[in-house]
């Protein structure tokens, strides 16, 4: 081969790649970038006394946790009518498409599913709380490949069923079986091969789902487990640092937020090194070092929105909403009198989700909470744990066995 087709070779498969791994993922966990914003314009900026409109809903999902994924031509959902998880499709107008029965589910303490799924064009991941892996077919629901993390990386389930939801890298996706050789691992998602395991800080797995971190010129792979946040690089699993966060029943089911070189981590527990915390990353990713820890907002699993400098969220177990300062970890302010929950944002607000049931239109600043509208959820079955999910100008919410798509498009 002469060296002009060499390297003409090297930089089509140079651009592939890059391509792969820049491919947008149609749907996925706190939306396109794990973060808890959703792109959207026009949307309602208040609603009436009963809610936005409801398009239409769908009841006898049975248990289950997880968000929907929503794509732009379909709706995925789990639930688990008995022992066994079944993946849903519909179509916007909330027509069933396709089910498929993917396996035994969670049914201990808080049953149901957990996972919320993710879509990439033709392909859908999910992850069950008995920690088996499966792909299908986003159009069919045929399932492509299974892999049983417990089973193939000699791992122990946790105490309530293994809850991450999957990540995708270019041609991987991103799991967390725990234990003492393979807490981090990535699988071919074609074909669920073994591309790499990472021992990483040989922790059991938490409850958490992790993020992809582009720090200059390090790609890292950021999570929490058991009693840690750990960074893995994203290539080849290699072990770059730890730092300990600590929760009496290890649960850790936030997700870590990356931005500008650092990364902020949420928990819920009394102990040392707890709480909310700001990490600074070196400049080659490599290592990583404590800026700031607020050990007094405790957030167990609603998630934090991080805003213009601020951080917003509430305290677990608590009608408590609290800002905090990015930049010392100081609260900005505190508000009380709605329950605490889960929160996301999308076109200037904030929508809270609280446990008792009750969902908040909420314009929020450093110095106020401000209730714009609320209204209560009344269809569905057991905790208000899902997140709202927005695309489109519609408003997707889970409540156990019943998924309702309210319009909340300003005309």
């Amino acid at each position: 081969m002469s060296t002009s087709r060499l390297l003409s070779l090297v930089l089509f498969l140079c651009l592939t790649a890059i391509a792969l791994r820049a491919a947008e993922i149609d749907s996925q966990w706190r939306g396109p970038n794990r973060d808890g914003k959703y792109p959207g314009e026009k949307l309602l900026k208040q609603w009436p006394d009963a809610g936005p409109r409801l398009l239409w809903d769908v009841e006898g999902l049975g248990a289950g946790h997880g968000t929907v994924a929503v794509t732009d031509k379909n709706i995925f959902v789990t639930g688990m009518p008995d022992d066994n998880g079944i993946l849903y499709a519909f179509d916007l107008s909330g027509k069933e498409i396709w089910r498929t029965e993917y396996g035994k589910e969670w049914t201990g303490d808080y049953p149901g599913t957990r996972c919320t799924p993710t879509v990439l064009g033709e392909l859908l991941y999910l992850e069950s709380g008995q920690g088996k892996v499966v792909c299908l077919d986003s159009n069919s629901g045929k399932i492509r490949w299974s892999v049983d993390l417990l089973e193939r990386f000699s791992a122990e389930n946790i105490p309530w069923g293994m809850t991450e939801s999957l990540l995708i890298d270019g041609e991987n996706v991103i799991a967390t079986p725990g234990g003492p050789q393979h807490t981090l691992v990535a699988l071919n998602r074609f074909d669920g091969q073994v591309v790499w395991t990472s021992k990483a800080s040989g922790e059991p797995a938490a409850y958490c789902s992790p993020i992809l971190a582009n720090h200059n010129n390090t790609r890292l792979i950021i999570t929490m487990t058991a009693e840690s946040i750990i960074a893995v690089d994203a290539d080849d699993g290699t072990f770059y640092w730890q730092t300990p966060q600590h929760q009496g029943n290890k649960i850790h089911a936030n997700t870590p937020l990356y931005f500008d070189g650092k990364v902020v981590c949420a928990s819920s527990s009394a102990q040392s090194h707890s709480g909310l915390v700001l990490l600074q990353l070196s400049d080659d990713g490599k290592s990583v070092s404590v800026l700031w820890r607020n050990q007094r907002f405790r957030n167990l699993m609603g998630g934090v929105i991080l805003l213009d400098g601020y951080l917003y969220g509430s305290q677990y177990n608590s009608s408590r909403w609290s800002c905090i300062d990015v930049q010392s970890g100081d609260f900005a302010h505190r508000s009380s009198g709605f329950g605490g929950g889960v929160i996301v944002y999308a076109d200037g607000l904030f929508y809270c989700y609280s446990e008792d049931g009750e969902l908040a239109l909420v314009n929020a600043t450093p110095r106020s909470f401000d209730i714009v509208s609320s209204f209560e959820i009344t269809k569905g079955t057991g905790q208000h744990w899902a997140h709202p999910v927005i695309k489109a100008g519609r408003l997707y919410l889970r409540h156990g066995d019943a998924l309702m798509v309210h319009d909340i498009a300003r005309e």
